[in-house]
C-alpha cells in the first residue's frame, strides 16, 4: 500500500509539474489557447484576462505538482487535488464530446493530444488521485506548517517570475515549428499520395487504390463500384508551417522569402494596433543597414492595408509590409513585434522586441560566423 501510494504521488506530482512548466514558460501560447476557448464559449468579454489566467493556471498546476511530489500537507493537498482533478476531468469530458477547440493545450505545445486523449489521461490521473485522497489520513506530515506553506509560496512566486520573464523575452524552450535550427522547407519533396476507397454496390466489398491506379475508364467497373472515401499520405518528413506571405494584390511570395539563400529578416507584427511602436521604429535603421549589405528585410502582419499605410506614414517606416495569417504569425515568435532571421530556409535566430539587437551587434555575432 505504501509503495502504491508512493508511485501515485510521484506520477501525479511529475505530471502536474511538467504540465505547468511547459505552459508557464510560454504564457502567450497558453493565453492564445484560452482565447480560443473564450470565443468558442461566447465569452469574448474575458479576452483581456487571458494572459493573467494563463500565468495563474500554469502556476497553480506547477505548485500543486510540487506539493504532491514532496507530500507537503497531505491532508490539505488531497482535497485540493481532488477538486482540481474532478473539475478538469468533467471539463475535458465535455471537450471530447463537443470539441470546441481541437487541442486543449494541457501540455502546451510540447505534446499535442486530442481531446479524447486528454480525457483518458485525466481518467488515469483521477485513479491515482482517488488513491491519494483515500490514504490522506494515513500519510504522515513530515514537515511543519512554516516549511510546507513557505515552500508552496516560494515556488509560486518564483514560477510567476519565470512566466513573466518568458513573456517579456521569449520562452526558455521553443516547442514551435519556427524554433532556431529548423529548416522550413524540403529540398527534394516526394509527391503526395492519394488513396481512394471504393465499395461494390452488390457485395459491399471495399477496396483501396492508389490514385490514379484504379479502373476509372472501365464503364462496367464504374457501374458496379461507388466512391466511399479518400486518404492522403504525405511522405515528406517536413517540420511544416502554415505561413503564406502575400503582397497587397494577393501575389504569393512565400517561397521567395523562405528559400532565400542569403540572410532574410522577417519582422513579425501580427497586430499593428497592439504592436510596440518604439520597436517598429527601431527597425528602420536596422532594415536600412541590412539592405545596404544586400540582405532581405520585410515585415509581416495580419492588419489591413489602410492600417499599414497609416502606421508607416506616422512612424516613418521604410521597410515593406506583406500580409500573413495572424495564427501563423503567432506561432513564429511570441512577441508583437518579434524578429527572425533565416538563411536558406533555416531559422538562424529570433528575438523579442525587448531584445532587438543593433545591426553591428548582429553582424559581429552572426554574419562573421556564418558568412562563408
Amino acid at each position: 500500500m505504501k509503495l502504491l501510494h508512493f508511485i501515485s504521488r510521484i506520477i501525479v506530482g511529475l505530471v502536474f509539474i511538467f504540465s505547468g512548466f511547459v505552459k508557464g514558460i510560454d504564457p502567450l501560447g497558453m493565453a492564445y489557447r484560452l482565447e480560443d476557448y473564450f470565443i468558442a464559449w461566447g465569452a469574448e468579454w474575458m479576452m483581456p484576462l487571458a494572459l493573467v489566467l494563463s500565468i495563474l493556471l500554469s502556476t497553480m498546476e506547477f505548485v500543486m505538482g510540487v506539493v504532491v511530489l514532496f507530500n507537503l500537507k497531505p491532508r490539505v493537498n488531497a482535497w485540493l487535488l481532488m477538486g482540481i482533478m474532478t473539475f478538469f476531468t468533467i471539463l475535458t469530458f465535455f471537450d471530447a464530446i463537443y470539441n470546441p477547440v481541437p487541442d486543449c493545450g494541457c501540455f502546451g505545445d510540447a505534446i499535442t493530444l486530442t481531446n479524447w486523449q486528454t480525457f483518458y489521461k485525466n481518467l488515469v490521473l483521477m485513479g491515482f488521485t482517488v488513491l491519494l485522497f483515500i490514504w490522506r489520513k494515513k500519510t504522515r506530515d513530515l514537515f511543519g506548517n512554516l516549511f510546507s506553506y513557505g515552500t508552496a509560496l516560494i515556488s509560486a512566486l518564483l514560477f510567476v517570475g519565470l512566466s513573466i520573464y518568458c513573456y517579456r523575452h521569449l520562452p526558455l524552450i521553443d516547442f514551435m515549428e519556427w524554433k532556431v535550427g529548423n529548416k522550413m522547407y524540403v529540398e527534394h519533396p516526394e509527391p503526395v499520395r492519394y488513396y481512394l476507397t471504393y465499395r461494390n454496390k452488390f457485395t459491399g466489398e471495399t477496396k483501396e487504390y492508389l490514385s490514379p491506379d484504379y479502373p476509372y475508364n472501365d464503364s462496367v467497373w464504374m457501374s458496379q463500384w461507388e466512391f466511399v472515401d479518400q486518404r492522403v499520405e504525405d511522405p515528406n518528413t517536413f517540420l511544416g508551417h502554415d505561413l503564406q506571405i502575400l503582397d497587397a494584390e494577393g501575389n504569393d511570395y512565400t517561397e521567395t522569402f523562405i528559400r532565400n539563400p542569403d540572410f532574410q529578416f522577417l519582422l513579425v507584427a501580427w497586430d499593428l494596433e497592439k504592436a510596440d511602436n518604439e520597436a517598429l521604429e527601431k527597425m528602420v535603421g536596422f532594415a536600412a543597414l541590412a539592405e545596404s549589405d544586400g540582405y532581405g528585410f520585410i515585415a509581416l502582419t495580419s492588419s489591413l492595408q489602410p492600417e499599414i499605410d497609416s502606421l508607416k506614414a506616422a512612424l516613418g517606416l521604410n521597410y515593406d509590409f506583406f500580409l500573413a495569417d495572424d495564427i501563423a504569425l503567432k506561432t513564429m515568435v511570441r512577441a508583437n513585434p518579434g524578429l527572425l532571421v533565416l538563411k536558406d530556409g533555416v531559422v538562424i535566430d529570433k528575438w523579442h522586441f525587448n531584445n532587438f539587437p543593433e545591426y553591428p551587434e548582429f553582424r559581429q555575432e552572426h554574419l562573421t560566423r556564418l558568412t562563408p
